[in-house]
């Protein structure tokens, strides 16, 4: 058969038409087998794939030239292996074999005269001077003037390679366009898992107004300064905002200003491209862009070092940075909200907080007031969190007496709803299901005279090595058993020994 050039173009234009919109292996590899089938006498079509790092070859599809769909084959094998593949691959030109006979002691050749088939041809898949693997064609007899249709075939290899390669791409791209879903879901998931958008509990009209402030201005850009002490949510609060906004389903990304130093600022926030400094590897994308379309926010922003308040002011006005090592400017669209527990007036009049920044960040203002200012919520933080926590620890819930309740409302709570929330959750663990008298607040709290006595704060670790040690006491040592310390603290015997041995408690000591 003789292809004219106008033929040929014919042809390479039916072929393009047929597998430009295929996007998987099966849908193109069936549209090109169909479309071949049509110009092209065979008796087996198949693409091999090359891996260059590991030097080895795996079927694309191969089909046996009556049914489009043929076999679909993903196994891989060393490059050695293919001996037809590996001759077009290693030297970049079509291999035509007229005679299998001569290469029997191939096993892949093998195969081939197994099935009846006497002549390939072998084309690599070159694209952009990369060898993406070959297209073969076999015969059961020897096909008519093997110049001029190498000469066709040769054109077709071309027009293939970019359709595998697009393809190839396009599926590498969809991999990881789902790595960056799942990876963005996970990312929003675990954010916080202290946040519940149904976890706002007050009952004081200081926290009223404060709510019915954040539902106002959740819808809109308005930058916001939360203010407060430490401890008193308002870091809970901006989640908040972002979750009532419109910007919900996109990212909040926190930011902790005290641990950007001078030599990471420019690089954590803005990012930086691959080889911009001695270390960058890969591009790394900024929490500016992170935050794109979703909201940036700024914790404990009045311990930004002066040096750098400049930086985070330009992005603030422009909306627009480059990355480290990029001569590129990156536009990006981020709502932002800031938090300090300083007095931010006091460093601004000190002249170490600069006047500008403090103007853009301050243009709605929540002042979360401590805990001890509105003692109405706390009976209900009590009740909502001590419910919440031992769901999530699994274990049953303390009761808290009316004097009890008072004694905690009369506690000044320095480091309020933080310091609340970790009392609720060492009463959980040490006194599960039991009944929290006024003498126990007293006892957890050293309150005298309703006023918190300065001293350090035991940590979990050592009320509960202390409780065990008293349970040991009132046992006489004694560990299981009706009168042993695992009934007497609820505790398997198994996990009371296992406790005894990572507090270094010796039951003997106390017999």
């Amino acid at each position: 058969m003789r292809w004219n050039p106008a033929t040929r173009y014919q042809i390479l234009l039916k072929i393009n038409n047929a597998v430009i919109t295929r996007t998987t292996r099966e849908e193109l590899f069936r549209a090109l087998a169909t479309e071949l089938r049509k110009h092209f006498s065979y008796d087996r079509l198949s693409i091999n794939l090359y891996d260059p790092d590991t030097q080895s070859l795996s079927y694309f599809a191969a089909s046996d030239g009556i049914d489009p769909a043929g076999i679909s084959c993903k196994d891989s094998r060393p490059l050695s292996k293919g001996t037809i593949s590996q001759m077009a691959i290693l030297s970049g030109k079509p291999v035509i074999i007229e005679d299998l006979g001569r290469y029997r002691d191939s096993s892949s050749v093998g195969s081939m005269l197994a099935a009846g088939l006497t002549c390939t041809m072998a084309f690599p898949l070159v694209v952009r001077r990369m060898i993406l693997g070959t297209i073969n064609f076999s015969f059961r007899q020897k096909p008519a003037d093997i110049p001029e249709l190498t000469q066709v075939l040769t054109e077709v290899s071309n027009q293939v390679a970019i359709a595998v390669d697009n393809m190839l791409a396009y599926t590498h791209l969809k991999q990881l366009n789902a790595h960056l879903v799942r990876e963005k879901q996970f990312l929003m998931a675990h954010a916080d898992e202290d946040y519940h958008a149904d976890g706002f509990f007050f009952a004081s009209p200081a926290m009223g107004e404060i709510m019915q402030l954040i539902e106002r201005l959740a819808d809109t850009d308005v930058t916001v300064l939360i203010t407060g002490e430490t401890g008193t949510g308002k870091d809970y609060i901006a989640r908040c905002i972002h979750n009532l906004s419109p910007r919900r389903d996109k990212l909040f990304v926190k930011t902790n200003c005290p641990a950007l130093t001078s030599s990471l600022f420019e690089s954590e926030l803005f990012g930086h491209a691959k080889g911009a400094f001695t270390g960058a590897d890969t591009r790394r994308t900024g929490r500016f862009e992170m935050a794109s379309g979703g909201t940036m926010f700024l914790d404990e922003v009045g311990e930004l070092p002066a040096s750098l308040q400049a930086k985070l002011l330009h992005v603030l006005q422009d909306r627009r940075f480059e990355r480290v090592g990029d001569s590129r400017s990156i536009e990006v669209d981020f709502r932002v909200i800031a938090a300090t527990n300083k007095d931010i007036e006091a460093a601004v009049a000190a002249g170490q907080f600069r006047k500008d920044l403090y103007y853009r960040l301050n243009a709605v203002n929540i002042n979360v007031p401590p805990l001890r200012q509105r003692k109405e919520d706390i009976p209900l933080l009590v009740e909502k969190l001590t419910e919440l926590q031992a769901k999530r620890i699994n274990r049953l819930a303390p009761r808290y007496t009316d004097r009890a309740l008072d004694a905690l409302c009369q506690y000044h709570w320095p480091g309020n709803v933080r310091e609340l929330k970790n009392f609720i959750k060492r009463m959980i663990i040490l006194r599960p299901d039991e009944r929290i008298r006024e003498s126990d607040i007293e006892q957890v709290l050293q309150i005298n005279g309703n006023l918190p006595i300065p001293s350090r704060v035991a940590t979990l670790d050592e009320v509960e090595r202390e409780h065990i040690r008293q349970a040991l006491i009132q046992c006489r040592g004694v560990v299981g058993g009706e009168n042993g310390a695992a009934r007497l603290l609820g505790l398997p015997r198994s996990t009371l020994q296992y406790r005894l041995k990572k507090y270094d408690l010796n039951p003997r000591h106390f017999a």
